[in-house]
């Protein structure tokens, strides 16, 4: 279980540790190209794990490579548009019935949206703040199936929720960063997402025989993390951070309801990272390894007195390399 939308990148940081102005020497276009690779096995119920799944080997295993192309045109230098495809390479074993191994390759959710900076930048002290707001399209594929065995015969079965590329909701997203200037060359910083779904549920059958978890919800999803960033003496360019990062999907949706199946619950990960400026470059790399992680009761869950789990990862590895032109 992991949120897919990722925060705002974190380009200020760039400027004030290790030294790079983008308003010196203005470009219009930014293009990122981010990776996320994530392994899932842990199972949890709550936040106890299930320590006799990997002992019975009977755990399900999620891996999934997440790509996401973004370009950024700037408007004014408070504001900018931007747009993004994510591309989903993912694989599933699955031990249940329809037991089989899933593997879905397909474009993902695309995103188009706006933001703009509170204060114009440059600011003398170097803090600032942003908001953004975009509109995610139901792009993806959210109903893709694979070969699977049920009773003895073999049947196409649709692959699980967690694998899915999209979700086949049209929803909103609101996400802000913040950054302050600290003592010793670092930089506070701050960086939140929530995607809202308002669709409830997206008609797509899961094969489960719970009363609610007939078909798949469509989920709001939520990340935000925090953290230091501090410039490396004498590698001009190179920056240091450290922060914690919470993600996860909540039990009711916002707005509109929360039938269906799902797997609320959330990961708390300590997040530490390196960035690099170079020229028109800015490349950033980011493991978050997990600390804590929760699979809350659902909706479903509440009304069938059960509390189902969900498989989390240990660690995430997360690449993004920019160019400004």
């Amino acid at each position: 279980m992991a949120a897919r939308q990722g925060t705002p990148g974190l380009g200020v940081l760039a400027q004030n540790t290790c030294g790079r102005s983008e308003h010196a020497h203005p470009k219009l276009w930014t293009l990122t190209i981010g990776y996320r690779y994530q392994p899932s096995f842990r199972h949890f119920i709550g936040t106890v794990e299930q320590k006799q799944r990997e002992v019975n080997r009977n755990q399900i295993e999620n891996i999934y490579h997440l790509l996401d192309f973004s370009i950024e045109r700037q408007l004014t230098p408070r504001w900018s548009v931007s747009a993004s495809v994510p591309v989903l390479f993912a694989h599933r074993n699955q031990l249940y019935p329809p037991t089989g191994k899933y593997v879905v390759n397909s474009f993902g959710d695309a995103t188009v949206g706006a933001r703009a900076w509170i204060f114009k930048p440059p600011t003398e002290s170097g803090d600032n703040i942003s908001l953004g707001m975009s509109l995610k399209l139901p792009t993806g594929t959210y109903n893709a199936t694979g070969l699977a065995v049920s009773q003895g015969q073999q049947i196409i079965a649709t692959a699980d929720q967690s694998i899915q590329a999209g979700d086949g909701g049209t929803g909103f997203a609101v996400d802000l960063q913040a950054y302050k200037r600290t003592y010793f060359n670092s930089e506070l910083y701050f960086a939140g997402v929530y995607l809202f779904n308002p669709r409830n549920t997206n008609g797509v059958s899961t094969f489960r025989r719970a009363r609610g978890e007939e078909v798949m919800s469509v989920t709001d999803q939520y990340l935000f993390r925090g953290g230091i960033g501090h410039a490396v003496p004498k590698i001009r360019g190179l920056a240091m951070s450290i922060g914690g990062r919470i993600e996860g999907v909540p039990v009711r949706d916002a707005f509109g309801g929360a039938d269906g199946f799902r797997r609320p619950g959330y990961a708390i990960s300590v997040d530490p990272g390196i960035l690099y400026a170079r020229g028109s470059y800015t490349f950033t790399c980011n493991i978050p390894v997990a600390v804590e992680r929760n699979r809350k009761i659902s909706v479903a869950d509440y009304r069938n007195h059960t509390h189902g789990d969900a498989a989390f990862a240990d660690y995430t590895l997360i690449f993004s390399l920019s160019r400004r032109f």
